[in-house]
């Protein structure tokens, strides 16, 4: 089955979202609470229920915008949050996107696509940064992090990471996350991709 509006919409519809933490991923908490420049442009693609954009939101910044193929998890997000901004809810396919952004918060997007992307992906994160910017975020350190090596989610490696990135964020780093919950514990990468 592809993996498109379609199969997401149903996933939503079915109540099968195991990458659902209920609030933001502690690992990008953390990062976003020392955050202090309220003007970035911060964008979240593959934002689900957007719960890290709340946080963003209810902290004083107000340039954060969220993109999905699908708009199913946006009434979650507006019942919690009914002043985020609607223009900021995107809809539609993150590699068709046109925009500039200062940060990149990468939380269940890449493990969502299908692993032939994201070569496409890395790229597509490049043109949307502006010089200076980066990409940070949460990558699996786990070849089959839930479903197997069907998935999603699709698992992978530093390594594998690696090799994608340097050739255009030569200056990545990637490090085990301190402070993942208890089921990801030893099995998340934090990943910092400055353009």
């Amino acid at each position: 089955m592809p993996l498109d509006r379609i199969y997401w919409e149903s996933r939503y519809q079915e109540r099968d979202t195991g990458w659902d933490l209920g609030g933001p991923s502690t690992p990008l908490k953390a990062y976003i609470e020392q955050l202090t420049e309220k003007g970035l442009r911060i964008l979240i693609p593959g934002a689900g229920r957007a719960y890290e954009a709340e946080h963003l939101h209810r902290l004083g910044f107000r340039n954060v915008f969220v993109i999905d193929l699908t708009d199913a998890p946006y009434a979650d997000l507006l019942a919690r949050c009914p002043d985020f901004p609607k223009d900021h809810l995107l809809v539609g396919d993150l590699f068709q996107h046109e925009g500039r952004y200062d940060r990149i918060i990468e939380q269940t997007c890449f493990c969502a696509i299908d692993p032939a992307l994201r070569a496409a992906y890395v790229k597509k994160m490049h043109e949307l940064l502006v010089p200076g910017g980066k990409l940070v975020g949460v990558l699996f350190d786990d070849p089959h992090p839930a479903r197997g090596p069907e998935g999603p989610p699709f698992g992978g490696s530093k390594a594998e990471y690696e090799a994608l990135f340097k050739p255009l964020f030569p200056q990545v780093s990637f490090a085990p996350c301190y402070n993942s919950i208890p089921p990801r514990a030893g099995r998340e990468l934090w990943v910092n991709a400055p353009r």
